[in-house]
């Protein structure tokens, strides 16, 4: 079987979220088997093509016709270090992607609309004929579109299957009107397929043409048939409810091991806690906190965003700060935020731990450190996060939403069943009550060493995933 991933971006060449984690890990565990041959397609922006340690080569350009003109397009090739069934294409577009940051520009809409169509193009000048394409988020969501009015004239094209994967339907990828004569120049038979409230919407115009529609956990799927979490796209999820299935992301279990990760002061895993107490005790002087491995530590890395739970943390943060706890927070984004942990680090230096930054090896280091990990969030997708914590020990606390309610159940501290600490409602107090429950499980030492050495040997690899996809694919 052929697989062709096309998305905005992917790890190692170019990441800002986790959907590079998933370009990256999902085709990985993919290509263990030998049968299939994945292509993966990406926009060749300026950190990739400046990067020197990425090896690409020039194979062709080509013209893709844009309603009236057409535009350049260069591809380039790099093959996979490790598999040599998956080889990586890059779009090459300097209008479009030499710019600082991938996301974030005016003209988004037409840069991704190009790329979408640019990956079917790039089919005609490659041996390559995918059997299925999967597409990741609004960037990707017009090559059905384009694939069925432009493409499947062409035989190599006709049995191509596709597949869009929902990793936040908060970002749908909304253009005016008069987008569809100026850039996307199709028959008019086409614009109520891509047509939605007011506007033209990319991921619309997918969810109604694609084979099969997927989000990244089984709860987010049901969640998105329904307003309050589905950003006004909840008349289509339920019309096509039949195409859409829920599942879950795993993580890089190699990329994120206690036993084996060299961000760490001392490695330990589950039969091994001792050096989960020396990385504790290591980032409490790295921080400035009073070092004390009794006291619990409570960590939150994130986005900085009200959707993330935030504004809960906001409303109780001084009742927070009257617990007996230390709080380590990293991360950036709303000022409000930064600002809000800036103060409670001044106010509260010997509880409050404010990094206000970007650093990967700081975030493993308080992965591996912390006690109890707060996810509070309004909707999660996935999340990812609170499966690294488990990988290093530290128990969840979460709101039951999305992948956040599939990989967390509720901890009953008499059976020992579950993996957390969970609260149902979006309310601040019901989050606080939840961490409370936390602080004061955490005392009795026996339970606690059990939840941590169970949630350490979870399985969140990608192993489970990959075979549902894999089903998914071989159905269609």
């Amino acid at each position: 079987m052929r697989l062709l991933f096309a998305a905005s971006e992917g790890a190692p060449f170019i990441k800002t979220g986790g959907l590079a984690d998933v370009i990256y890990a999902l085709p990985n565990e993919l290509a263990n088997n030998e049968d299939l041959e994945i292509s993966i397609f990406l926009p060749l922006y300026r950190k990739i093509k400046q990067n020197p340690k990425f090896e690409l080569e020039y194979l062709t350009n080509f013209g893709v016709p844009l309603s009236w003109r057409s535009q350049y397009c260069g591809l380039f090739e790099a093959k996979h270090p490790t598999k040599k069934n998956i080889t990586y294409y890059f779009i090459d577009n300097e209008y479009y992607f030499d710019r600082d940051t991938p996301y974030g520009y005016y003209d988004d809409g037409e840069r991704f609309a190009f790329f979408s169509k640019a990956v079917l193009e790039s089919l005609i000048h490659l041996d390559f004929t995918p059997d299925v394409i999967h597409c990741h988020d609004w960037q990707t969501a017009l090559i059905p579109l384009w694939l069925k009015a432009n493409y499947c004239h062409m035989e190599r094209f006709q049995r191509i299957k596709t597949v869009f994967t929902i990793h936040n339907i908060e970002y749908q990828g909304k253009v005016p009107d008069d987008f569809f004569s100026e850039v996307l120049g199709l028959n008019p038979y086409w614009f109520n397929v891509v047509h939605y409230d007011t506007c033209l919407n990319f991921m619309k115009s997918a969810i109604v043409l694609a084979d099969k529609v997927t989000t990244v956990s089984r709860t987010y799927a049901y969640e998105i048939r329904h307003a309050y979490f589905a950003h006004g796209l909840q008349n289509i999820l339920q019309e096509y409810g039949y195409k859409v299935t829920g599942i879950v992301n795993g993580i890089d279990e190699a990329l994120y091991d206690p036993q084996t990760d060299p961000a760490l002061t001392a490695h330990f895993g589950p039969g091994d806690l001792d050096g989960k107490h020396k990385n504790k005790t290591a980032l409490q002087e790295r921080l400035g906190l009073p070092v004390d491995v009794n006291i619990p530590m409570v960590a939150m890395i994130s986005r900085l965003a009200s959707h993330k739970g935030f504004d809960l943390v906001e409303y109780v943060a001084n009742d927070i700060m009257q617990l007996p706890i230390q709080f380590v927070v990293l991360g950036t984004g709303e000022e409000r935020y930064e600002n809000l942990f800036n103060r409670l680090a001044w106010e509260h230096p010997d509880k409050m731990s404010s990094n206000m930054m970007f650093d990967p090896v700081l975030a493993n280091q308080i992965y591996a450190s912390a006690d109890l990990f707060l996810m509070p969030s309004q909707s999660e997708p996935c999340g990812l996060s609170q499966m690294i914590a488990m990988r290093y020990g530290t128990i969840p606390i979460v709101r039951e939403t999305g992948g956040l309610f599939d990989t967390v159940p509720a901890l009953n501290p008499d059976t020992m069943e579950g993996r957390g600490f969970t609260f149902k409602s979006y309310n601040a107090h019901d989050m606080l009550g939840s961490m409370k429950n936390a602080i004061y499980f955490y005392e009795d030492k026996k339970k606690l060493h059990t939840l941590v050495k169970h949630i350490m040997t979870c399985d969140f690899s990608w192993k489970e995933p990959v075979k549902e996809y894999l089903s998914l694919y071989q159905s269609l």
